[in-house]
């Protein structure tokens, strides 16, 4: 044999080996699959502080609207306030609420809440702004 039949032989050989292929499509596959691992609990969060902002709107609309017919009188802005922060009990993002009377009707009561939920995906960060608006009766 001469040199060069040698040399391609040898060549040939470590062309179709395929030993460290697997590596190289895991470490190909491994980013794509934590971005949506991240991105899909990062989703998840933002409908959880969706839902608990929402749950806290509505119950500090009925709460202004129960108060007042039982006691005769309305309570104070601030004790709606403070009724819907303890209600909300989702992730930490420091929502604001708004009660007034009317809006919804002559007898209505409305509660509006506002939060900016940070959304952070890897490498990518956005803030959502999140809003809720509940009327009683």
């Amino acid at each position: 044999m001469d040199a060069a039949k040698l040399i391609m032989r040898k060549l040939s050989l470590h062309i179709c080996e395929e030993g460290g292929a697997s590596s190289a499509e895991f470490a190909l596959v491994l980013f794509p699959f934590i971005a949506l691992v991240l991105s899909i609990l990062g989703g998840s969060m933002m409908f959880y502080a969706n839902q608990s902002l929402q749950y806290a709107t509505q119950a500090a609309a009925r709460y202004y609207s129960v108060q007042t017919t039982n006691t005769g009188t309305a309570p104070g802005t601030s004790t709606i306030v403070t009724y819907a922060k303890n209600a909300y009990t989702g992730p930490g993002i420091s929502p604001s609420f708004t009660a007034a009377r009317g809006g919804c009707g002559a007898n209505g009561f409305q509660v509006t809440g506002t939060a900016n939920f940070p959304l952070n995906i890897g490498v990518l960060s956005s803030t959502i702004a999140l809003k809720s608006h509940a009327c009683f009766p």
